[in-house]
């Protein structure tokens, strides 16, 4: 929870921008900083809206893009508000978010790091740590679990989401049917229209990248780049299927050596 002395009549976003800095970079040839992003050793991601969606293809980094600002701000790896550790890392081989956070430098006006760092892979963990950690202090536990699991994301972002800080969403939509993901675009909606909460999302769903007022971002082989809803890979393959589903499968399940 946001202490009183966080708390800012300054309007989101409070990251401005985020760079790389070469020095800081041991060795170019290791993951993540052999990723296209990093291309040419120059890096820089700057926030002008509350709400920034990143999409791209698996493997190009979003999510290890996500760990760096999560670490950034303060948060575990793993998920989860500002001094949760939900997850052991004493045994874990991959830590290349906190890695890279080592390397980047981040301009806020004013650092304000409370909020949420939510990631669809370790929301059980989390939600476990949660239920503990309420029980150990003789309160009712939030209990997300016995929900079905995209009900328990809604009631998870419904309760979490409100009050002033930043939300990092990794693939909130994992468990979310195309109706829930309209209700999350509403809360998406709320937090861009009170002022006080900014987003940073990966996503890999057309519903959630169409968010109203949100800048776009596309990973690609190329690097980073502004992009609109209807450029990106995701909106044209779905567009083709609706068009005609019947000759979208056919040319989508032909074998390459056919």
């Amino acid at each position: 929870m946001a202490s009183r002395k966080q708390l800012t009549r300054l309007k989101a976003p409070y990251l401005k921008r985020i760079l790389l800095e070469p020095s800081r970079v041991a060795d170019w040839e290791k993951y993540p900083w052999s990723l296209p992003i990093f291309r040419g050793r120059e890096f820089e991601l700057e926030f002008t809206t509350p709400i920034t969606i990143i999409v791209g293809e698996n493997g190009t980094g979003k999510s290890t893009l996500l760990e760096a600002i999560g670490a950034l701000a303060g948060y575990d790896e793993a998920g989860g508000g500002k001094g949760y550790m939900p997850v052991d890392h004493s045994t874990a081989i991959d830590k290349s978010g906190a890695a890279l956070a080592g390397t980047l430098r981040g301009h806020w006006l004013p650092k304000v790091t409370a909020g949420w760092f939510f990631r669809a892979e370790s929301f059980y963990s989390v939600a476990r740590y949660l239920d503990q950690a309420a029980l150990d202090a003789g309160e009712a536990p939030p209990d997300f679990l016995s929900w079905s699991h995209g009900e328990g994301f809604i009631r998870f972002f419904e309760e979490r989401c409100r009050r002033q800080g930043i939300y990092i969403l990794d693939e909130p939509e994992s468990a979310l049917s195309p109706t829930r993901q309209i209700e999350l675009l509403k809360m998406l909606r709320r937090m861009d229209q009170s002022g006080t909460a900014q987003v940073i999302m990966a996503t890999h769903s057309p519903l959630l990248m169409a968010c109203p007022g949100a800048r776009l971002f596309r990973i690609s082989r190329f690097g980073l780049d502004p992009t609109d809803f209807g450029d990106t890979d995701h909106f044209r393959m779905l567009r083709d299927f609706c068009i005609d589903p019947e000759a979208f499968m056919e040319e989508a399940l032909r074998d390459d050596d056919e």
